[in-house]
């Protein structure tokens, strides 16, 4: 699972709730490290992007460049924006999901669970 968020205590405290949940997490502070782990040889069954990123990549970029190199790739965007404004007037393609800032940790690992296990199915 590949976390990807520049405020690094959202990326420590995601990290250890999915950890503690037996999830494997590599995470990164911008779009840029993120597309190099995802040009990488690792294990990503799940993007979570925070859609409002510094240094030229926000989140939804992220996303498409990262189905561009792992197609199907589920993701997860975090926002505290609007849905419409985060990730353009609202759509969402197959595999991608929502989760809006302030969220509960277990609003978050129960997300996580349902999508991986879509992706199982």
């Amino acid at each position: 699972m590949l976390v990807v968020d520049d405020e690094a205590t959202i990326r420590h405290l995601i990290d250890e709730v999915l950890d503690e949940l037996g999830y494997t997490v590599i995470g990164a502070a911008d779009g840029a490290a993120g597309i190099k782990v995802l040009q990488s040889g690792a294990h990503i069954d799940l993007l979570i992007t925070d859609v409002g990123l510094p240094n030229g990549m926000n989140g939804r970029q992220v996303a498409d460049e990262a189905r561009r190199l792992r197609p199907g790739l589920k993701v997860l965007f975090i926002t505290g924006f609007a849905e419409n404004a985060a990730v353009g007037n609202g759509h969402l393609e197959h595999g991608m999901e929502l989760l809006t800032k302030p969220f509960t940790l277990e609003a978050l690992s129960s997300k996580v669970a349902s999508m991986l296990k879509r992706a199982e199915e």
